[in-house]
């Protein structure tokens, strides 16, 4: 308990004040909010990955679904913000539950299988047949329901929750039950792990945080199409950035989120030609030299990073 308290207070209360205090000195609120939604992507893929070593190609789904059922609840039922942030938060647990099968497999197939699912459920809600329930191809409008500023407060509410459960997760023997499925699955169940039941409770605590981070981006910019909520980007930049700071870490996706996700947006967006060049030559180093991100790099200095 006090090395969890000790996380606490190095990481997830800095974080939440950094966030809560930048809007009133840079006026470019919706960068910060992209910043937090990332962090909790990597964070999210951090748990099923970096904890049990899973790797979700189409992570995006969970956020897909998210920002759908946040949408449809508003748009057909008429539901407050908050309420349909729990449903959103819901429909991605409940595709979680309905990929639980995929657990079958391993390794790369269990990768593509989910991509797979991904798109599927992509092409389901952009079906123009589908236009009456969720507005097909012709893109989400939540006008009524736009307001940035109580979306940036629950998503740093939601970023806060998010960074609390991968504290847990690292210091609790639950956390550690995964860490041992993650090394070695066999001798962990021989260790009295169930490791079927760990392995889908940590697939829906990473589908949450998917779909509250959906939930939130779809009412933080309320117009966007499918094409938009289910890019494949989201997955890939949560990838990367997770294993860019450290999987199985608490500061690790958050320094790859602030470093690569800093260095595309000073670079990327005007100079596109040189930031595929820096980010390129970023990742062939890590590779080479840094398998496990740079955290493995600070302790080797010396800094006891969680």
């Amino acid at each position: 308990m006090p090395k969890m308290l000790h996380h606490v207070t190095l990481i997830l209360l800095p974080v939440v004040a950094a966030f809560a205090i930048l809007p009133t000195v840079y006026s470019n609120h919706l960068l910060l909010f992209n910043f937090m939604i990332f962090i909790m992507l990597a964070q999210g893929v951090n748990v099923i990955y970096g904890f049990t070593g899973y790797l979700p190609f189409g992570y995006v789904g969970f956020f897909g679904a998210g920002a759908y059922g946040f949408s449809l609840m508003v748009i057909h039922l008429q539901a407050s913000p908050l309420v349909a942030l729990a449903a959103g938060a819901a429909a991605a647990v409940v595709l979680g539950l309905t990929l639980t099968p995929l657990f079958r497999l391993s390794g790369a197939y269990f990768s593509i299988a989910n991509l797979a699912a991904a798109l599927a459920v992509f092409q389901v809600v952009s079906n123009p047949n589908l236009e009456s329930l969720t507005k097909g191809p012709y893109g989400i409008s939540l006008s009524g329901v736009f307001d940035p500023t109580f979306a940036y407060g629950a998503t740093l509410a939601i970023l806060g929750a998010t960074l609390g459960l991968v504290i847990y997760l690292r210091n609790s023997r639950f956390g550690m039950a995964l860490q041992a499925i993650r090394e070695d699955s066999i001798s962990a169940g021989m260790a009295g792990i169930n490791v079927v039941r760990e392995r889908i409770i940590a697939w829906l605590l990473s589908a949450l945080i998917a779909g509250l981070a959906g939930s939130v981006f779809a009412w933080y910019v309320s117009v966007f199409y499918p094409e938009t909520v289910f890019s494949g980007e989201f997955t890939i930049f949560a990838i990367v950035f997770a294993l860019f700071g450290g999987n199985g870490t608490v500061i690790g996706p958050i320094l790859g989120v602030v470093i690569l996700y800093g260095i595309y947006n000073a670079v990327g967006i005007s100079t596109p030609q040189y930031f595929q060049l820096i980010y390129g030559a970023l990742i062939m180093l890590l590779v080479l030299f840094l398998p496990n991100g740079l955290v493995s790099l600070l302790r080797q200095w010396g800094i006891n990073v969680p």
